[in-house]
């Protein structure tokens, strides 16, 4: 073959490759076009708009706790909302120990919560505190709410907020005493009465309150687990208690007449 004829195939060849270099060019110019256009139209089109929240794990939180937290509302493009963000607001609560949030199409927020539990609520100078078993406090308001945990009575602390700890110590030893037992018993009981300097009693939350006479707070392990065994013997006793008393070496119970 001749220096020509090498010359021509070789442009021939280089030609052709370039006519499917710009083909696939194209190709690719267009699917990114068509690909743009798919998301901005998933990403804008009404139909894809934050209408529900599913929010799942949590006892005490609530959606609107959520919308507050999170710093979302409802009507907003679900693909603009940034759920890593949200993740992140959300986790610096001190209220949520673990959260996970993800979307779910066409228009949900999935939200899990893993929640830091409270053991009581105490009145402070401007209105009630949630405690977690530390003697954190986790939430704060100024109306009372429905709250299946005790109310500790007696005490009043001042200038305490979210993120704050509890240094009266009495407080710190009902806390003690409250995260020995199971949220279960938790439930069952309605207030956490300081009495005197070195004494408390419990209430529990049936139609007729039973008086738990704790007494000193000394020996509250065992206590605990006592207050426990009660709640849960209460239930199938037949008698109506009086009252429980924890001072002694056997507790004693008083009948109600």
């Amino acid at each position: 073959m001749c220096y020509n004829e090498k010359t021509s195939n070789i442009k021939g060849d280089f030609m052709a490759k370039s006519r499917r270099s710009k083909k696939r060019l194209l190709r690719g110019i267009l699917f990114l076009i068509i690909t743009a256009a798919i998301i901005g139209i998933i990403v804008y089109i009404p139909f894809f708009t934050l209408r529900e929240i599913k929010l799942t794990g949590a006892t005490y939180l609530t959606k609107d706790d959520i919308i507050k937290v999170g710093n979302i509302y409802y009507g907003e493009p679900l693909f603009q909302l940034e759920t890593d963000e949200v993740t992140k607001r959300l986790s610096h609560d001190l209220r949520v120990e673990e959260v996970t949030v993800k979307r779910e199409l066409p228009f949900t927020l999935e939200v899990a919560i893993k929640e830091r539990k409270p053991v009581a609520t105490i009145i402070c100078d401007y209105g009630y505190l949630d405690l977690d078993r530390n003697g954190k406090v986790i939430d704060s308001y100024k109306a009372l709410k429905t709250m299946p945990i005790p109310m500790i009575t007696g005490a009043l602390v001042k200038d305490l907020y979210i993120g704050d700890d509890v240094q009266d110590e009495m407080v710190k030893k009902i806390l003690f005493f409250l995260q020995q037992m199971s949220e279960t018993s938790l439930n069952k009981l309605s207030e956490i009465a300081i009495t005197g300097p070195d004494y408390v009693v419990a209430y529990t939350n049936t139609a007729k309150a039973v008086q738990i006479r704790i007494g000193k707070l000394e020996r509250l392990e065992e206590k605990a687990h006592l207050t426990e065994d009660f709640l849960q013997d209460l239930e199938l006793n037949p008698h109506h208690v009086e009252y429980i008393d924890f001072n002694y070496t056997a507790p004693f119970i008083k009948l109600a007449q």
